[in-house]
């Protein structure tokens, strides 16, 4: 079992969490990982580039002239990629980086990173995460006072303006909502802070998927 600090937002221990890593899939799959954050990173390329080959390129098919014979050096059509204007011979059209992959390969492979989290000790629980307002200084403070400070994504239960606003400036800092977490964002962070009930939303879908009954955090 691994055990999950869940602190305040004055950065006190209130209790811990026992969590089984069954509940996450079991062990971490380095292979999928990468694959997933691969496609991920690829995803977030402009791919805007686009070049014309030589079957957008106008022109005629004909030879230019005869192969053998009049003393110049073996041409083909004008649209070949050795005259100029014509096309280029490994054009750019877009969407090569686009990979899609499964639902439920995504979710395995979040579950595996926050298994890699929980196993590094670096998931922790802040019970009464809540914000009447936006105050970024209250939010760092909050950080500071659980240990995160060093980069961390946040991952709150449901959308929550106030907060988002509180922390959207903090370098090195990631607000998602628990539907919109995945691998790479776990990943590129250093800590994982779930607010409120959050880490019970995500460890009951995870269970879910395992197959794994699971108990309350927050309870």
């Amino acid at each position: 079992m691994i055990e999950v600090p869940v602190y305040n937002m004055a950065g006190e221990q209130i209790r811990t969490v026992s969590v089984s890593p069954d509940e996450f899939g079991g062990w971490i799959r380095p292979r999928l990982l990468k694959q997933v954050l691969v496609a991920y990173a690829n995803h977030r390329r402009q791919d805007s580039a686009r070049t014309r080959s030589r079957g957008m390129v106008e022109g005629s098919t004909r030879k230019i002239y005869r192969q053998k014979g009049t003393g110049n050096a073996r041409m083909g059509t004008v649209r070949t990629s050795v005259r100029r204007g014509g096309g280029v011979a490994f054009a750019k059209t877009g969407g090569r980086w686009r990979a899609s992959l499964p639902k439920k390969m995504r979710r395995l492979a979040r579950n595996c990173a926050i298994l890699a989290k929980l196993q590094a000790h670096d998931v922790l629980i802040v019970d009464d995460f809540a914000f009447d307002a936006p105050k970024t200084k209250r939010f760092v403070a909050m950080l500071a006072a659980v240990g995160a400070t060093k980069g961390c994504v946040v991952a709150l239960p449901e959308a929550d303006e106030s907060a988002y606003k509180s922390g959207r400036n903090v370098p090195k800092t990631e607000i998602r909502v628990c539907s919109e977490l995945n691998a790479y964002d776990i990943l590129r962070r250093r800590k994982l802070v779930f607010a409120g009930s959050a880490f019970d939303m995500v460890r009951g879908e995870a269970g879910r998927l395992s197959g794994v009954s699971t108990g309350s955090a927050t309870g």
